[in-house]
């Protein structure tokens, strides 16, 4: 089989198979990339590149039932959640050509001494890869590519094996776009050769979203190579419940941080810390209304996704983690499920579970549901359920994630800035500061 293929994973079958790049196709695309920086970029202007985006989102929008489709065949996304997928991208690429002029003006300093000016000046730095993932597999182009074309970065994208068909759809979304031949390049790349990318002086910088291993394979090469990275890691974001009004409402809200994309999201909440006097009830609810989500639950994105989460799930169990779940496992649909009594020493509990699997902590005090909450490789995202303010500003300073949301779930935005600490990586996408990154803020003083 190709390394890059449709399987739907509903089914098993493989939907059709994608050549994988020649090293002449591989040159080829950072030869482009490299001669669109040189003529397109350098000579465009801001209100330009920011037109080519308004397109690109229209036709977002123009081909969401299309796109929407595709994703859900390649990785199994409920054609509801690929739907709003597809908007949010659209949203990213509008938000950020309404905003490059603004993102981009000119900075004046003050000077604190000597006569003349000062500013910086904020400008493309070349030619970028960027490496994604198949769960979001829109949204995570969105977040790198739209920032950066709006710079004049250029950018030759390597998709995940199991994305073509959408990796194909973008590709030809930003060609009809208008923008030039090497703007924008899919490359149905091996490991290799994006390794030996990432080495080429053409290049000055790569993003990943990915795994651990896969963060720590490219950072290394990149800073071998001194190349600017910006790496979006795993998550196992705690989700710490304290005190409520509402418990249903905590209840449902919990559901819904843990299942959503059928809990493949690296900034889904899967560490559940319950303050000692309201876990029973909450842990009885809680259980309840995941088991009732079994009917329609859609697959994971792939057998051996499932096989990896089962395995895990039984390495809890043995080693003292209790289990409720219903129903049987079929290929890659795995029956939700609810973990309670993980050990500390059990090596499930430091690592991230990709799917729909809740993990359950008791907390007596405050202070301990904040140590639980940090007890872990990661830092990516966090979640804070409470009715005091003070307190919840406490917690959110305590924690040590790139993100808290406070008696909110869903609440991400266009304008809200993403990345975490730790093993989840460092650097930020989306908002202001996701242009910010792979950027040349260039000093001109003037006497």
């Amino acid at each position: 089989m190709s390394l890059y293929a449709v399987v739907d994973p509903a089914t098993g079958k493989t939907v059709r198979e994608y050549p994988t790049a020649t090293d002449e196709e591989m040159q080829a695309a950072l030869s482009a990339a490299e001669k669109a920086h040189r003529e397109w970029s350098r000579r465009s202007t801001i209100p330009e590149r920011a037109g080519l985006l308004a397109k690109v989102a229209e036709l977002h929008t123009e081909r969401r039932e299309e796109l929407a489709t595709i994703i859900q065949r390649e990785m199994g996304k409920p054609l509801d959640q690929s739907l709003g997928e597809v908007d949010f991208s659209a949203a990213i690429y509008r938000y950020y050509s309404d905003n490059a002029e603004k993102f981009l003006a000119d900075e004046p300093i003050d000077l604190v001494e000597g006569t003349g000016t000062a500013l910086i000046r904020r400008s493309s730095i070349g030619v970028l890869i960027g490496i994604m993932p198949w769960n979001y597999p829109y949204y995570q182009v969105a977040r790198f590519a739209g920032p950066n074309l709006a710079l004049g970065n250029t950018i030759v994208l390597k998709h995940a094996p199991q994305c073509p068909e959408s990796a194909a759809a973008l590709h030809q979304i930003f060609s009809d776009a208008g923008y030039p031949e090497g703007a924008y390049v899919n490359v149905y790349a091996t490991n290799e050769q994006i390794a030996d990318a990432i080495a080429d002086p053409r290049v000055q910088g790569v993003s990943l979203t990915g795994s651990e291993r896969a963060g720590a394979a490219v950072a290394e090469i990149a800073g071998r190579n001194l190349k600017k990275v910006v790496l979006e890691l795993g998550g196992s974001d705690p989700f710490i419940v304290l005190s409520s009004d509402d418990l249903d409402a905590t209840v449902k809200a919990a559901v819904e941080g843990r299942f959503e994309n059928t809990g493949q999201a690296c900034n889904a909440a899967k560490r559940f810390i319950v303050a000692e006097d309201l876990y029973d009830d909450f842990v009885g609810r809680f259980t309840a209304e995941v088991l009732a989500s079994a009917d329609g639950l859609a697959p994971l994105s792939s057998v051996a996704a499932a096989d990896r989460l089962a395995e895990q799930v039984q390495q809890a169990i043995a080693e003292g983690a209790t289990l409720v779940s219903e129903g049987e496992r079929r290929g890659a649909f795995f029956p939700p499920a609810v973990l309670t009594n993980v050990s500390p020493d059990s090596r499930t509990y430091r690592e991230e579970l990709f799917g729909p699997v809740a993990t359950v902590y008791k907390a007596g005090s405050e202070a301990e549901a904040v140590e639980l909450a940090n007890d872990t490789p990661f830092g990516l995202g966090s979640y804070v359920f409470t009715t005091d303010p003070d307190q919840a500003d406490r917690v959110a300073d305590s924690l040590e994630a790139g993100m808290v949301f406070v008696n909110a779930v869903g609440a991400e935005g266009v304008e809200l800035p993403f990345g975490g600490v730790k093993r989840s990586g460092f650097g930020r996408e989306l908002g202001k500061f996701g242009i910010d990154e792979f950027v040349n803020k260039k000093l001109i003083r003037v006497g």
